[in-house]
Order: C-alpha cells, then sequence, then structure tokens
C-alpha cells in the first residue's frame, strides 16, 4: 500500500507492449505482491530541496558569489514517475546533488550575460529565467521544479555592490529617516491627542461624577426631609384638630355660659329693672300723691288763711301811704273789693279743690293788681 506521496515499484514479472517498463506503477491504492515472484518498491513523491552555491562572473567580469535554494519533486504523472524511477530507483539520495548540479550550469551561463545591477535589481527576473532553462533538463529525468530563490549575492569583498548600493541606501536612508520623523511627528500627534482625549475624558467623567453626585445628595436629602416634613404636616394636622376641637370647646362652653349665666342673669336683670320700674312707678305715684297731698295741704292751709291774708292786707293797706284816685272812698272801696275777691277766690278755690284734688293752680285764683307805696 503506498502512501499518498509515494509511488509503488512493482518489478519481477514481464510486462507486455513494446513500451512496457521493466516493473508496474502504482499510486494511490494498494495492491497484492506475490512473494518470491515479484518485489516492491517506493519512489518518493514528496517535494525535495537542493541547494547551489556558485561563483559566477558577470557580464563587467566581476566575481560574485551566488546562493539559490531549488524546491523540486518527481512528476505526478506516470512518464515523469516512470523516468525518475529509471533514474534514481537505486538512490533516491542522488537527486539534489543532480538537480543541483543542473542548476549551476545553468545560474553561471545566465550571471554570465546579465551585470551586476541587473542581477543585483531583478533577481526574480534570473531565478525565472535559471527555471525555464533547467525545465527541459529536469523533465528529462522526471523532475518538476516548483520555485528557485536568490538566497543571497555577495561580491566577495570587493565592495562593489555596496558601492552601487550606496546612493540608494543614502535615499533609503533618507527615506526611513524622514519616515521615522514622521511617524515620530504621527506617534507625538497621536500621543497629545490621545492625551486630549484623555483629558477630555476625564472632565466628562468629572462632569457626570459630580453631576451623579448632585443628585444622590439631592436625592439624600430630598430623603431626610421626607420624614420631619411628613412629621411637620402630621403635627400641623394634629394642631389643626386640636384648634377645631378647643374652638368646639370654646363655642359649647360659651353656649353653656350664655344657657346657665347670661339668660339667668338677663332674666335677673330684667326682673330686676321690672321690679325696680316697678318700684320707680310706684314711687313717683306715692310722690305725686304725696306732693298732691302736700299741695292739697297747703292749698288748703292758704285757702284756711287767705280771709286772714286779705285781711291783714287790707289793714296794712290802711295804714300805708297809697295813692288813690278816688280819695277816702276809693281807699275803702279798694278795702271792700279785696274783701269781696278774696271771698269769691276762697269760694273758687273749694270749688276747684272738690272738683280736681290735686293740680289746682292757685296763682290763677290772684287776677288783680295791686300797687303799694312804702310810707314817707
Amino acid at each position: 500500500m503506498p502512501a499518498p506521496n509515494e509511488a509503488l515499484l512493482i518489478s519481477g514479472r514481464k510486462q507486455r507492449g513494446a513500451d512496457a517498463l521493466p516493473f508496474k506503477i502504482v499510486t494511490g491504492h494498494g495492491v497484492f505482491v506475490a512473494p518470491i515472484i515479484s518485489k516492491a518498491t517506493r519512489l518518493t513523491l514528496a517535494m525535495q530541496e537542493a541547494e547551489v552555491v556558485e561563483d559566477c562572473y558577470t557580464k563587467q567580469g566581476l566575481t560574485l558569489a551566488v546562493q539559490a535554494v531549488i524546491a523540486f519533486k518527481v512528476g505526478d504523472d506516470h512518464e515523469s514517475i516512470a523516468a525518475a524511477a529509471r533514474r534514481f530507483q537505486g538512490d533516491q539520495r542522488q537527486m539534489p546533488t543532480l538537480v543541483g548540479r543542473i542548476f549551476s550550469g545553468h545560474l553561471r551561463s545566465i550571471i554570465g550575460s546579465m551585470t551586476v545591477e541587473a542581477i543585483i535589481r531583478e533577481q526574480q527576473t534570473l531565478a525565472d529565467a535559471i527555471v525555464d532553462a533547467s525545465k527541459t533538463e529536469m523533465a528529462r529525468i522526471g523532475l518538476a521544479v516548483d520555485s528557485l530563490q536568490i538566497s543571497s549575492i555577495d561580491d566577495k569583498g570587493v565592495g562593489y555592490i555596496r558601492a552601487l548600493a550606496a546612493p540608494h541606501q543614502a535615499k533609503v536612508n533618507q527615506d526611513a529617516a524622514i519616515a521615522q520623523a514622521a511617524a515620530d511627528q504621527a506617534s507625538a500627534m497621536a500621543q497629545q491627542e490621545s492625551a486630549r482625549f484623555q483629558a477630555e475624558y476625564a472632565r466628562q467623567t468629572a462632569i457626570a461624577r459630580a453631576q451623579y453626585q448632585a443628585e444622590i445628595d439631592q436625592a439624600q436629602q430630598t430623603a431626610a426631609q421626607a420624614g420631619p416634613l411628613a412629621a411637620a404636616r402630621a403635627q400641623q394636622d394634629v394642631l389643626v384638630e386640636r384648634s377645631l376641637v378647643a374652638q368646639k370647646n370654646a363655642e359649647l362652653r360659651q353656649a353653656e355660659l350664655i344657657a346657665e349665666v347670661v339668660r339667668p342673669a338677663e332674666a335677673e336683670a330684667e326682673r330686676i329693672r321690672t321690679l325696680a320700674r316697678a318700684q320707680a312707678d310706684a314711687t313717683k305715684l306715692s310722690a305725686e300723691a304725696a306732693a298732691a297731698q302736700d299741695r292739697i295741704a297747703l292749698d288748703q292751709m292758704v285757702i284756711q288763711q287767705l280771709p286772714e291774708l286779705l285781711q291783714a292786707a287790707a289793714q296794712g293797706l290802711q295804714g300805708a301811704n297809697v295813692t288813690v284816685l278816688d280819695g277816702a272812698e276809693g281807699l275803702n272801696s279798694v278795702v271792700a273789693s279785696l274783701a269781696a275777691q278774696g271771698t269769691a277766690m276762697l269760694e273758687t278755690i273749694r270749688a276747684g279743690l272738690r272738683a280736681t284734688p290735686a293740680g289746682t293752680d292757685v296763682a290763677a285764683l290772684n287776677g288783680n293788681r295791686v300797687e303799694t307805696h312804702p310810707a314817707a
């Protein structure tokens, strides 16, 4: 049973056909090999590597030490396997050596037609030219080239390559310095931008933290005030209720006082006022009655003494210096008239007192005018 990267060569039996090979090639599947009659050998189809280190002369005659690495393998087709089997079945380790020799010859030939500058600048073109030149020989021995890489080119200490590379190296160094400066500037700008972003982020963070802290403080303050405010409102409600109760109690007490004190006092005062008015009326009536009795008594006394008074007046007129128009007869006439008028007045008063015991105007009874003159 061959491996995936192997070809099994079965020999021992005669193969038929004009172009028949002395062995049978088996790949990708197993085959029965009869002992003693047949023999099976393996041919690797894996990738192999050959290295070439060769001193070559350039078109200018300069010597270059060129090192290249070739990757190759046995071809996958039947013809390539058969060709490789004929040449390397006995010793497969000869394949890298033979490949190296083939490529060494083509390497020297192609480098001899190129300048050092072209070799250095066009290494891939050099590698492709070598591969193209070696394909025919490689196919003839059943091998296929996968790739060729020029690993190093050295002028063996002459310094030519270094001199050629100096301007480019200087330009490269200059470009590298410019690029480094640009990179440093970009890095500095990036650092400054990063620092600015960090500062801005820190500022925004501080502002947000302050806002959050303010909200927290306000919430805590509100929560802390909620209890005292609720207690104050409850106390206020209690005071209002107490005020209402006190007002009701005052109103009730006022109603009780009115009912118990004011109303009885008012009733007592009214009773007293009624009694006082009654007493006053009685007193007034009594006073009026007394006054009336007094006047009556006085009137009676005046009336009783009126004749004597008239008599005394008449006697006084007789001794007084009175001018009488009619002489002695006139005086007698006056005295007689006074006596007559006094008697008439007395009768009138008595009649009035019998008709109206009170309110009699005694002065109305004196209607005459008497003029008297003191004696000389």
